[in-house]
């Protein structure tokens, strides 16, 4: 008899809003090499035409995400217009111990992770060179563990303090007002998240029923955002794939962050091989055994928050629209336009993988596969999708 097949751990909730525009800061200690990755996603970045009356600050990128389909859809299609999904990444502010209470830039960096959906930790493994052209670590000594748990404890505080200064006046309305049930039934949230961190424990790992992921969502509290973790490493290092800190890093993520992922990269590596041509950039990392993980970084950091894509096709654009795995089509149609949302009729839909093996949207259709789905329809990763709505009333006040 075969062995019965191992079922897969229950997705954990995501929590979080993010829309069409999803945005993640690079958050670490100084002189972990959060600004050259930096610099090095601000040359991935998506040309500035793709986005007209819209000024890129200094401290930003948005940085193409990869996507083959995507690619391939406009060598078919040939639009005018090309619109690929992309990541806003935020270049914040070194954070130092003690920033929770307005150490160093400290208030700065945390309202700046507030407003992202994820957050790209940067985490030194690399000692500092001889020569000085590696700075030295800003707590004397490299010790990537203790990092990891300096910023927890101060992501922690900050959410802490916010919460506390949230159930003060809530708590003053309730006592007020005892019938008043939808704002006791909030206090009673906020009580039991506020619990939770003072036992030192990270929001997003919590069990939040419906109504409470509704509080959670309105406070963009800082430990509930969706993490990646992003192991800086020593070209040498990372090409011999060895570090003495991967084994301990690795045992404290399936501790402390079950679930969420570690990736292993150089930024002085990924530096090197962006001012490479395509072909010595092939022949070095043929010759060393190793390759750049760039795309691999933004590709994680997408389904790290269980985003999947569809896209809209035609001869004026081909564009790749970003939403939440599970949405039904009328949400999906929101993300075009509120209007599409609210008078939905319905979803002409098919596959990407229906267009690539019949070779066209009219050969999707002889062959049966080009559907009408009603509002029920959950949107697939890779759907091409073109909505008919109607909106013939004002909205609702």
């Amino acid at each position: 008899m075969p062995p019965k097949k191992q079922e897969e751990p229950p997705k954990r909730i995501v929590l979080g809003r993010p829309g069409n525009n999803v945005s993640a800061g690079l958050v670490g200690m100084p002189n972990v090499g959060k600004s050259t990755t930096f610099n090095i996603m601000c040359n991935m970045s998506v040309p500035a035409e793709n986005f007209p009356f819209c000024t890129i600050e200094p401290s930003e990128a948005r940085v193409e995400v990869p996507d083959p389909q995507f690619k391939d859809l406009c060598s078919r299609f040939k639009p005018k217009s090309e619109v690929p999904a992309w990541l806003k990444v935020h270049d914040i502010a070194g954070l130092v111990k003690g920033a929770a209470t307005g150490e160093g830039l400290g208030n700065a960096f945390l309202s700046h992770i507030a407003a992202t959906d994820a957050i790209f930790h940067i985490i030194r493994t690399f000692e500092e060179t001889a020569d000085g052209d590696v700075a030295a670590h800003v707590e004397g000594e490299v010790d990537p563990i203790r990092d990891l748990e300096i910023i927890a404890n101060e992501l922690l505080q900050k959410d802490l303090a916010l919460v506390k200064k949230t159930i003060e006046p809530l708590a003053k309305e309730v006592s007020r007002d005892g019938k008043a049930k939808e704002k006791k039934d909030r206090l009673e949230t906020m009580k039991k998240i506020e619990a939770h961190l003072e036992e030192g424990k990270q929001v997003r790992f919590g069990d939040w029923p419906g109504k409470e992921l509704d509080v959670l969502n309105d406070l963009h509290l800082l430990t509930a955002k969706t993490s990646l973790y992003l192991v800086n490493m020593s070209e040498k290092d990372y090409i011999r794939k060895k570090n003495k800190w991967l084994p301990k890093l690795k045992a404290w993520f399936d501790e402390h962050r079950p679930g969420e992922k570690m990736i292993p990269y150089s930024a002085s590596l990924e530096a090197k091989l962006m001012e490479m041509d395509e072909q010595a950039k092939t022949a070095f990392c043929e010759e060393n055994k190793c390759k750049s993980m760039m795309d691999s970084i933004v590709v994680s950091g997408y389904h790290a928050l269980q985003l999947i894509h569809f896209y809209t096709c035609g001869p004026d654009e081909v564009k790749c629209w970003t939403i939440r795995d599970g949405w039904k089509a009328p949400q999906a149609a929101g993300t075009i336009h509120t209007d599409f949302e609210r008078g939905f009729i319905k979803a002409e839909v098919y596959s990407y993988a229906d267009l690539k093996e019949y070779g066209s949207e009219q050969a999707v259709r002889d062959a049966g596969k080009y559907r009408m789905e009603g509002k029920n329809y959950e949107v697939k990763d890779g759907d091409i999708i073109f909505f008919k709505f109607n909106v013939t009333t004002d909205k609702k006040k």
